[in-house]
């Protein structure tokens, strides 16, 4: 097929030429004296994109999956009681795999398009007297729905309840791309996947413990085995890895985190949200809606958008493809056929995402959704226009 196709799926992302050219390098010796000149910068620097100090990073070689089992597993005891949000497919997995090894969890359901209920938590924290639950388990943005909730105000609700629970955080499609601080708001583990705002493919758990969460770690009960931190901590002091890394995947890292550290990340959170607003822009205009309920939801990172009654998002998603060399992320558990998503986050900018609007627009009219020519892209269009930052002079 001519040209090449349009990655808009929520992730895996698109990869900076800067970080391929950075993975391709020959195999080397994972034990070798000098490697650990490659490895201790880098989980040093991991902390700022988690935005600790006093917190302790890790790197598997896994996924965001594994991220749930090993912050988890390196906290908590079978038979511990932890309190979740249903409210999309990544915060069912979770609490479903919690169920799985072993913990007690109290789901509370949320309608599928909003976020943590915040009184409802403070009043279900108060209620805890006897402290029975252990843990919160939150995920930041759930990439199913494209909702993002308050963790600052899980922290205050915490707070205000006076509560020991730890703050669990599946920041897998946040982190690098969404504002996310560990230390400021209490949060005691946070978890993200490579193939996000990091901009690498799938293959690194990246994880950041708090103190409180690496003390844990000692009376922690569930079983484990490869995920267990206490290896890394043992082998990452000298900098190394308790077993064989992808070396590629971790040079790849270094250069995501100075390309992040580079534009800063005030200005990735707010390059982000920028386009994003382009994205609900085009949705508005053309007369859908987002399954975020409302604005205070809305996610920065990828954008669940609605199909009018009798229409199905699959015909939209399989034309985008076919026709038109264009990726858009699916409808996921009870969302099937209901959504598709158009993924804003990692290495982009507006042109990039010009594409995904026009194409998009393109496949709604071929499916006989009605929508104005033109009027997706010419909202985007204009808000960029309107927001983009001064020119410097011309030399």
């Amino acid at each position: 097929m001519p040209g090449r196709n349009h990655l808009f799926v929520p992730g895996p992302t698109n990869i900076p030429d800067a970080i391929l050219n950075a993975m391709h390098v020959p195999m080397e010796d994972h034990r070798r004296p000098d490697f650990p000149e490659l490895i201790k910068p880098l989980l040093e620097d991991l902390k700022k994109i988690f935005r600790t100090e006093a917190g302790q990073c890790f790197i598997f070689p896994a996924t965001g999956t594994a991220g749930w089992e090993i912050a988890l597993t390196n906290t908590l005891s079978p038979g511990d009681k932890v309190l979740a949000y249903r409210f999309g497919q990544f915060s069912h997995l979770w609490i479903d795999l919690a169920r799985r090894i072993g913990l007690e969890v109290e789901c509370v359901e949320v309608p599928w398009g909003q976020g943590v209920p915040l009184d409802r938590l403070e009043q279900r924290l108060e209620a805890d007297s006897a402290h029975e639950i252990k843990a919160l388990l939150i995920c930041h943005n759930e990439t199913a729905t494209g909702v993002t909730s308050d963790l600052a105000g899980v922290r205050r609700a915490l707070d205000a309840a006076k509560h020991p629970a730890l703050f669990l955080v599946d920041g897998v499609s946040s982190v690098a791309s969404l504002d996310f601080r560990l230390d400021e708001w209490g949060i005691d583990v946070g978890l993200a996947g490579s193939q996000k705002g990091f901009m690498l493919p799938a293959g690194l758990a990246l994880l950041a413990f708090s103190p409180k969460a690496l003390a844990a770690r000692h009376r922690a009960k569930c079983r484990r085995g490869f995920l267990d931190i206490q290896d890394h901590i043992a082998q990452n002091a000298d900098g190394y890895f308790p077993y064989t890394p992808s070396i590629p995947l971790l040079y790849g890292l270094r250069k995501a985190i100075d390309l992040l550290l580079e534009e800063g990340l005030e200005q990735v959170y707010a390059r982000h949200a920028r386009l994003a607003e382009g994205v609900r822009r085009a949705v508005a205009a053309w007369g859908l809606k987002l399954c975020a309920q409302e604005p205070k939801w809305y996610s920065d990172t990828v954008s669940a958008i609605l199909v009018p009654e009798g229409f199905d998002a699959r015909d939209v998603m399989h034309c985008a493809y076919h026709r038109y060399h264009l990726s858009l992320g699916a409808g996921l558990g009870e969302l099937a056929g209901k959504v598709f998503r158009i993924g804003h986050l990692g290495d982009l900018n507006e042109l990039m995402l010009a594409s995904a609007i026009t194409g998009t627009e393109m496949a709604l009219r071929d499916c006989g959704i009605p929508v104005t020519p033109g009027s997706g892209i010419a909202a985007a269009a204009e808000y960029w226009r309107e927001t983009a930052p001064p020119l410097a002079p011309r030399r």
